[in-house]
């Protein structure tokens, strides 16, 4: 196991950066997903890890040892990647082995190893077939016995499930968390899934446009959002953002299921009690036990989270609604967060930050 720190980490193709100056700590044993939208260097970020593209500038550490003019093959990591880069006319166990061998393991140990990862990523009936007679979740499976054999201190996967559909794909986030449980490695994992982010990382590092947006774990990224690109990018259906009222250089975001629908016909509740905007339904996605609606308000389009028993049809008049302590407060400029609402008056929740 080893920790890996980034110190001004850059990446430039062609005199145009795609990764800027990264600065992050990733701890021993952690889970860190890098996250983000396509083309926002969390891939390149790995490879320069793994050491399959160089450092432009700044510094990679494994362990305690300065790693940008080793090698890949020096680096003790081991890579999953999106295809899996399995060999196609040998069989499973020769997969695994494939690696011991290079490194003069012999036989004897060879064949204790990979049985022993079989049995633990459950590939033991399966040893003597060949990729093609395996599903795609075998296949993965091999591909990360293959990199589990090696024992190293990081292991590296670049979007390792896409290739999958839908259930499996959730089966496999499970049996990966559970493997890293087991293991006690660090774990650097990328995607550009903010639920699979979500559901596996303890750490989760969100990127855009080669920078570091925010690192926290995943309720923190979901409850205490630092600026408007986190708030929108995490979270299924994404933060609602609305003008302030009055104040021209902030805007407010709250989540869908914070908000509440009621016939537009009620008025009990004022405007110094709960944020409210009338609106009507425009449309609505039921998802089996919630419903979203999109409404259509004076103050901007809005999706509200609902019970479906309860959920509003299409085109009737609402009045949404949000206890003010939900909404959070953004610079309209520098997309900050400013802090939260405490009835109609914003209060800063920055460090150090004047109330």
């Amino acid at each position: 196991m080893a920790r890996v720190v980034l110190e001004k980490v850059t990446k430039a193709f062609q005199n145009q950066s795609v990764v800027k100056g990264l600065d992050l700590v990733i701890p021993d044993g952690s889970f860190t997903v890098l996250v983000g939208p396509s083309g926002c260097g969390k891939s390149t970020t790995l490879r320069m890890i793994a050491g399959l593209e160089t450092v432009t500038d700044g510094k990679i550490i494994i362990g305690d040892q300065t790693v940008n003019q080793l090698p890949p093959g020096k680096r003790d990591i081991a890579m999953v990647f999106q295809n899996y880069a399995l060999y196609p006319t040998m069989n499973v166990y020769d997969n695994i082995a494939y690696g011991l061998r290079n490194r003069g393991t012999s036989k004897k140990e060879c064949q204790v190893l990979v049985e022993e990862i079989a049995e633990i990523v459950g590939l033991t009936d399966y040893l003597k077939r060949k990729p093609s007679q395996l599903s795609g979740g075998q296949r993965q499976r091999v591909a990360l016995a293959r990199a589990m054999v090696k024992k190293p201190k990081v292991f590296l996967m670049d979007e390792p499930l896409s290739n999958l559909d839908a259930k499996l794909r959730n089966q496999m986030r499970v049996e990966l968390t559970s493997l890293h449980k087991q293991l006690g490695s660090t774990f650097i994992y990328v995607t550009h899934d903010q639920v699979e982010a979500m559901t596996m990382g303890d750490q989760i590092v969100v990127m855009n446009d080669g920078h570091i947006m925010q690192v926290a774990t995943p309720m923190d990224l979901y409850q205490e959002p630092e600026n408007l690109f986190v708030a929108q990018f995490i979270g299924s259906p994404p933060m609602n953002i609305v003008s302030a009222e009055g104040k021209s250089e902030h805007v407010w975001g709250f989540r869908p299921e914070k908000a509440v629908l009621l016939p537009a016909a009620v008025s009990a509740i004022t405007s110094e009690e709960m944020w409210n905007a009338r609106g009507q339904v425009v449309s609505r996605e039921i998802l089996g036990s919630d419903t979203l609606l999109h409404v259509e308000t004076e103050k901007g389009r809005v999706i509200v989270k609902a019970d479906s028993e309860v959920a509003m049809q299409v085109g009737s008049s609402v009045t949404v609604t949000v206890p003010w302590e939900y909404i959070y407060v953004f610079e309209k400029g520098s997309g900050k967060r400013v802090g939260r609402m405490s009835g109609r008056v914003p209060v800063s929740t920055r460090a150090g930050g004047d109330n």
